[in-house]
């Protein structure tokens, strides 16, 4: 059994390794001023305009370290956000969450993921799904996130925005590493902010 657990963990950190590679490299063409300065407070304040109902999903695996970036945000956030806000835990199912979605009848829906970008760990953006439209529909979770946002799109009209984060470190482990545990608060305290606003 332990041979098998160790043979499993070498091919998926070895696909994981190759995958986020070849996204990097797609995201640096794709975002090609992705080093520079970059205010997430005013992308999300800008993105926020109009928003009547907003979903705000959090996806991440709680034993794989920092790719629990996104679902660690939700859980500072409960009990905090106005009624407008539904938040999920979707962990690395986001799918199985699409008929509450959907019912929520959102206007806005921000998906927070951990996500290989070549960028600094820690280091945010705030990304139009349609931008990654034409990248490969491969992912860990077991329906791609494309087609995850466009299915939602369609189905509720909702403006869709993914916040990606540059995670430090993906083995297998629980806690996030401290460069992105410093992300997870700003985040956190800026939704806090423009919600409360």
């Amino acid at each position: 059994m332990k041979l098998i657990i160790n043979e499993n963990n070498f091919i998926l950190n070895h696909w994981s390794k190759t995958f986020s590679n070849r996204f990097a490299f797609w995201f640096q063409r794709a975002f090609p001023m992705a080093n520079g300065k970059y205010n997430i407070q005013e992308k999300l304040k800008k993105w926020l305009t109009n928003a009547e109902r907003v979903v705000v999903a959090g996806i991440g695996n709680p034993i794989r370290t920092d790719d629990f970036v996104g679902v660690k945000i939700i859980q500072n956030l409960q009990g905090k956000v106005p009624e407008k806000v539904y938040l999920i835990e979707c962990e690395t199912v986001p799918e199985s969450f699409l008929e509450p979605i959907i019912e929520f009848n959102p206007s806005h829906v921000l998906l927070v993921d951990a996500a290989f970008l070549g960028l600094k760990p820690g280091a945010m953006r705030l990304i139009d799904p349609q931008r990654v439209a034409d990248f490969p529909a491969v992912t860990t979770h077991m329906l791609p996130l494309r087609v995850f946002c466009e299915y939602v799109a369609k189905m509720t009209g909702a403006k869709i925005a993914l916040l990606l984060i540059e995670p430090k470190d993906t083995k297998f482990g629980e806690g996030l590493t401290p460069e992105v545990q410093e992300t997870a608060k700003k985040i956190t305290k800026t939704l806090l902010e423009l919600f409360s606003a």
